[in-house]
């Protein structure tokens, strides 16, 4: 429960200087407690019933992510959000993301848990991303939030695309650019026009990369 008085810690100082309000305590607190959950179940069933240095990296990555969430919730509340505030928090939750890889590799920890644990982090934090520029660019952002996890319900139906994928830089590479592009837009220092298009294309690359994956996997279905 180390991650979940990490979380605290931080949404307490974000209270105490900038104010979140009872909504962004309750995103917060509750992103906390549900990840922290789901994480202790996962390690329960891996092998080694280890956090280990990797995974380390991402659970304090995912207490990053669990401000952002308190931010943005507060936000909608009715506290406004500076961008000065949420964009260095989620630029360093974005950061981390090369960290926690690089050192399960240089410390030969690579598992299931770490790439899953991982992946989920990233697709919470770019729902939530996508959920803070939805108002200024329009709702249609909020697809790219939504993609992963329309992804992983369609799988609920259809058995054939739940197959693993193999390894792709490619789409590691599109991922990333949904974060990196939700962040420069959520700065507010390019412009509606300029952030609208960099949006855009960034949703352009992801739906091509969930076309290709989904091909893909029919065609070994």
């Amino acid at each position: 429960m180390a991650g979940v008085g990490v979380q605290l810690a931080q949404l307490s100082v974000l209270s105490a200087g900038w104010g979140i309000g009872l909504t962004g305590w309750l995103a917060g607190v509750g992103y906390g407690l549900v990840s922290n959950a789901l994480l202790g179940v996962a390690l329960r069933r891996s092998p080694t019933r280890r956090l280990g240095p990797a995974n380390a990296v991402t659970l304090a990555r995912s207490t990053l992510v669990g401000s952002v969430t308190a931010l943005v919730a507060a936000d909608l509340g009715g506290l406004p959000t500076e961008p000065a505030l949420l964009v260095p928090i989620a630029t360093a939750a974005l950061l981390l993301d090369a960290v926690d890889g690089w050192i399960a590799r240089r410390t030969a920890t690579t598992s299931e848990l770490g790439a899953r644990f991982d992946m989920e982090v990233d697709a919470f934090l770019i729902a939530v991303l996508s959920v803070y520029a939805a108002p200024s660019l329009g709702f249609w952002v909020l697809a790219i939030g939504a993609m992963r996890y329309a992804f992983v319900a369609a799988g609920w139906m259809l058995t054939w695309l739940r197959a693993p994928l193999p390894p792709s830089f490619t789409r590691k590479a599109v991922a990333a650019a949904q974060g990196i592009a939700l962040v420069a837009a959520s700065a507010g220092v390019l412009g509606r026009l300029a952030e609208s298009i960099l949006v855009s294309v960034a949703l352009a690359l992801l739906v091509w990369s969930f076309g290709r994956d989904v091909v893909w996997l029919w065609g070994r279905r």
